[in-house]
């Protein structure tokens, strides 16, 4: 058993004893009552012991001084004098006929009759029940607050445990963070500093192993993430397949992990990159009979290989069992799609910057038909431009049908109890009802000048949303490129509909890149001001990736500033981010610009964020992002 249990054991031991003992007092105090009580009514009848006449006389003559439970008196040769009152069984039996029985019955002879009675007990008990509870209910209050006292001790005592028992478990993931010495105080405290010489020595030995491996991993050419080569190592072999002089051909295969800004954006950078591994062994494993040598990640989510000396329709084999692969991932993860592919052929004197072309364009024509879908792309003359084609009258599509769903994260706030508001995460799908890649759609949207009426259907579905579903509450915050937020005409329309709806307007947030909106000051600080007009507010989200200024802050002034995601990894072990996350925190504070801090996946991050007095975090640590659910 262990301390806590004995512990809780023999302080129930000990109250139930002490208990036991005030009650073993109680009663012996009783029985003496009741002994007097007794002693005292034979000396009262005594007095009547000559008493001849009608049993209702008599009990009505005692009842004055005497409260009875059972009262008979018997005539001895006349029943009509006879009178019963009560009944010697209990009909209701409290608690305190349970705690105590003590005998109050006396029988007494008349010279015409004979008399039984049972005295009332409640006189007899009625305080020694009192004093029994006011005992027990103090013993009650101080067991109960020595056992929070203990419950609290053992909590601490627990997670201090705990801690030292994670920061053990982490040492065999290779993490080094900075033992808490704090947290490993009195007994545990030879613990920490076991712990503090195991890390710092495990640290310098396996630093030393890491910087040599990170030499021979750059001096390979090898991506981290995936083990594939890089883009340096894919320029230099298809410059040499492309190449006049040799006479090569085959087929390129451009793979694009369309999901990971969306997963980057859900679950977070760590699966993200789980995400991209899962991705390359698909890659793999789909080309184990194609003798396929080398693979490349030549971007953060594209992919490329080589099937060389085959024909298009030599690769439909391979092609058929990547796309296999991918949609038993798919399966396997839940997730909406995976990865789409392009296909195109090469031959010798073919030109590297087409051909790259046409397979982002067949890659493109993939992403418009559904998840983990693959597009041929074999002609070369003009044909680079139609998947742009397709995702313009999918865009269309996408408006007509108001294809979009909402997710939503929460903001958590710090140094405050208020609630701050939740970031509307858009999702788009085809006719189908086939998610496509959202970034893909944003940046399609744009490149065919249709990013402000897609903007204008999120708003408008927002609206609605939120009218059709009284049941959410708080505010939401709405993502609109800073191409359609600097636009005259935007402005106008946006302003015209929110003043429309005041109650909705009210509780609306909209997110702009910063980058877009350095762009332009003076239209930047033009749409933040109509919007102020009708009760909606104004972030600028991704803020630090771009020229970042006082002027900024001054002139355009928005409601909250949400950092880029890059400025919380690592944050603890990053002195740079520190000093310029501490920056802009003073700035804004100085103006009451609310500073958010995103991309927030660690525990680390979340405590070295809150000590630089940010006043919100976001991200897969704090809250993960669901889907909204609107009411029937």
């Amino acid at each position: 058993m262990g301390l806590s249990k004995s512990f809780q054991l023999i302080l129930l031991l000990v109250f139930g004893f002490l208990f036991v003992r005030v009650y073993t007092l109680e009663d012996h105090r009783v029985q003496i009552q009741a002994e007097s009580a007794r002693q005292n009514f034979i000396t009262y009848v005594e007095k009547y012991r000559y008493w001849t006449g009608d049993g209702e006389d008599l009990y009505k003559t005692f009842s004055q001084d005497n409260s009875f439970q059972f009262f008979q008196y018997s005539h001895s040769s006349d029943s009509s004098h006879n009178y019963t009152f009560g009944t010697l069984a209990t009909v209701d039996q409290n608690i305190s006929d349970k705690l105590f029985k003590v005998d109050l019955d006396h029988s007494f002879n008349f010279p015409e009759g004979r008399m039984q009675v049972r005295l009332n007990s409640a006189n007899v008990i009625g305080n020694s029940l009192a004093n029994l509870q006011e005992i027990f209910e103090l013993l009650f209050i101080t067991y109960m607050v020595l056992m929070l006292l203990f419950a609290l001790l053992v909590f601490t005592h627990k997670r201090r445990i705990n801690y030292a028992a994670q920061y053990i478990d982490s040492i065999s993931t290779l993490s080094f963070q900075a033992i808490e010495t704090s947290r490993l105080k009195g007994l545990l405290t030879p613990i920490g500093h076991a712990l503090e010489k195991c890390r710092s020595r495990l640290k310098e030995s396996l630093e030393s192993i890491r910087l040599e491996n990170e030499k021979l991993t750059k001096s390979a050419y090898l991506d981290p993430v995936t083990e594939f080569s890089t883009r340096p190592r894919f320029i230099t072999q298809l410059d040499k397949l492309t190449d006049s002089q040799k006479n090569e051909f085959g087929v390129l295969v451009m793979i694009k992990a369309s999901e990971l800004a969306n997963i980057n954006q859900l679950h977070g950078r760590i699966a993200g990159d789980d995400y991209l591994a899962q991705l390359s062994d698909c890659i793999r494993k789909a080309g184990n009979r194609n003798a396929i040598t080398e693979y490349y990640r030549i971007s953060s989510s594209d992919f490329a290989l080589f099937l060389e000396n085959s024909t298009v329709k030599d690769s439909i084999n391979y092609i058929e069992k990547l796309k296999q692969q991918f949609d038993d991932y798919t399966l396997s993860t839940q997730k909406d799609s995976v990865a789409h592919i392009g296909i195109v052929p090469y031959q010798s004197a073919n030109d590297p910057i087409t051909l790259l072309a046409m397979a982002d364009s067949a890659v493109s024509i993939a992403q418009t038909l559904g998840p983990n879908r693959f597009h041929y792309l074999e002609k070369f003359e003009g044909n680079e431009k139609s998947g742009d084609e397709h995702w313009k009258i999918t865009i269309n599509d996408i408006m007509n049908r108001r294809g979009v769903k909402f997710y939503q994260q929460p903001i958590l706030p710090c140094n405050t109890d208020n609630d701050l508001y939740r970031e509307l995460l858009s999702r788009f799908y085809n006719a189908e009802g086939q998610h496509l890649p959202t970034a893909t759609v944003i940046a399609m949207a744009e490149r065919y000048g249709l990013s402000i009426e897609l903007d204008k259907m999120i708003v408008t579905n927002t609206l609605k949303l939120m009218q059709e579903n009284p049941s959410l509450l708080g505010a939401f915050g709405v993502n609109i490129s800073a191409t359609s937020a600097l636009q005259d005409v935007f402005i106008y329309w946006l302003k015209d509909i929110l003043s429309n709806h005041r109650k909705e307007a009210s509780r609306l947030v909209f997110e702009i890149n910063e980058s877009g909106m350095q762009t332009n000051l003076n239209a930047s600080y033009r749409f933040v001001s109509e919007l102020h007009k009708v009760g909606a507010k104004v972030a600028v989200e991704r803020f630090g990736l771009g020229f970042t200024s006082f002027k900024f802050f001054r002139e355009v002034r928005p409601d909250y500033i949400k950092l880029d995601s890059s400025y919380s990894d690592a944050i603890e072990a990053d002195n740079n981010n520190k000093f310029f996350v501490r920056m802009i925190v003073d700035i804004a504070k100085r103006l009451n610009i609310l500073v958010f801090a995103t991309g927030v996946e660690r525990q680390d991050e979340k405590l070295t964020l809150e000590k630089l007095l940010v006043d919100g975090l976001q991200g897969y640590y704090i809250a993960k992002p669901d889907e909204v659910i609107k009411s029937n």
